[in-house]
């Protein structure tokens, strides 16, 4: 996309985020429940494909490209922008290892809107990743799978989960399998779990599989590239993505307390004049500045095919942090009143800590880095 195209479609979604989607987002607060027509006009928009190639349908936008609209759309209600962040990723796993079939039936539905498709990894008793105890057994030309899923993000309208097990008998990453399990499989049991401290809205789901049986065809890759999936087909793009979700809503933090910082008035003189509060301002916009430019760094080495798993730690570690930084910032420039409903940093506050749980904790990230500090390290 030239770049006269790329400035208008930014703008476009600059427009429709401060206006539309502004309005959507006090109605959920409101209500509890992201309207299903919020998803049917981000499909129409095409908000949904922007980083998916043209080939299956997408609007085919290099990935750093696209994490300039993600971070415009993160500014937004944080139900909205895990609609976006994860709609925009999912299809990178399904194509990762996939041959032409698996795109007919999977990749190109999932792209178009036809399908919607659950990233399900995480799991009660274990951590997210080498340690699943989700257990496969083949049988025939069918998976049998036994055990538990939660935390899963839309499990509450996924036509599918892209679901990890392992193979009985194996350990660490051998023998993990990817597969396309149906919401209507039976032995599969979906049960929504309660509402959560923020992103308010997103359902999430705890999946027991008791004898749930899944056609072998319905894996994507071999035996034994489940995890290769997982982590390169959709966690390292989804964490870099992460990062500069956390990018969006710490600006979008930091804009609210610039402007409260000149509204204010305690002993005759606005906030914003206070030497504290400027040097507060000061330390928030390049924080923020910071993380963007480490994002977009860790997007290009991605985006031109080079190892970037230790990069997307880094861009998601200093995020995350960076968001808890600046919106406790801004929530004390606030002052008391935004700890208070329907404030929108107090909401903003809530969304924030959610990031620290997407795709790996904070402590996870430094693992990843240190692992691969070490390992290079002459």
């Amino acid at each position: 996309m030239n770049e006269a195209t790329f400035a208008a479609l930014k703008q476009e979604v600059w427009e429709y985020v401060h206006g539309p989607l502004m309005q959507w987002g006090e109605q959920i607060e409101a209500t509890g429940e992201v309207p299903a027509a919020i998803w049917q006009d981000l499909r129409a928009r095409g908000y949904l494909r922007l980083a998916a190639p043209e080939a299956f349908g997408g609007r085919g936008l290099p990935f750093p490209q696209y994490l300039e609209l993600l971070e415009i759309f993160s500014r937004a209600h944080g139900s909205i922008r895990m609609i976006v962040h994860v709609m925009n990723g999912i299809w990178r796993p399904l194509n990762y290892l996939a041959d032409d079939d698996i795109r007919a039936r999977w990749v190109k539905p999932c792209v178009q809107g036809e399908i919607t498709v659950a990233f399900t990894l995480t799991e009660p008793i274990a951590g997210t990743g080498a340690d699943l105890h989700t257990a496969a057994r083949r049988v025939g030309d069918e998976y049998v799978l036994n055990g538990e899923k939660w935390l899963i993000t839309f499990a509450d309208v996924a036509d599918y989960f892209l679901l990890f097990a392992r193979l009985e008998g194996t350990t660490g990453s051998e023998g993990t399998v990817a597969l396309m399990v149906p919401r209507d499989a039976p032995g599969l049991d979906i049960q929504l779990m309660p509402e959560s401290m923020g992103l308010t809205g997103t359902g999430h789901g705890h999946l027991y599989l008791r004898d749930c049986r899944v056609p072998v065809a319905n894996r994507i890759g071999a035996e034994g590239d489940g995890l290769a999936v997982a982590l390169r087909g959709f966690l390292d793009p989804s964490r870099i993505s992460i990062g500069m979700s956390c990018v969006g809503l710490a600006s979008r933090a930091f804009d609210l307390a610039v402007a409260r910082s000149k509204e204010r008035v305690t002993f005759g003189k606005p906030l914003c004049q206070r030497q504290v509060i400027q040097m507060y301002i000061a330390e928030m916009a390049t924080d923020i500045e910071a993380a963007r430019q480490l994002v977009l760094h860790a997007a290009r080495v991605y985006d031109s095919g080079q190892p970037a798993t230790h990069l997307s730690a880094m861009a998601k570690l200093y995020g995350l942090e960076m968001l808890q930084r600046v919106t406790d910032r801004a929530i004390q420039i606030f002052g008391g009143i935004g700890y208070f409903k329907p404030m929108e940093i107090e909401r903003i506050y809530r969304d924030a800590r959610a990031q620290r749980f997407e795709e790996g904790t904070a402590e996870i990230q430094k693992a990843v880095i240190a692992r691969h500090v070490l390992g290079t390290a002459k």
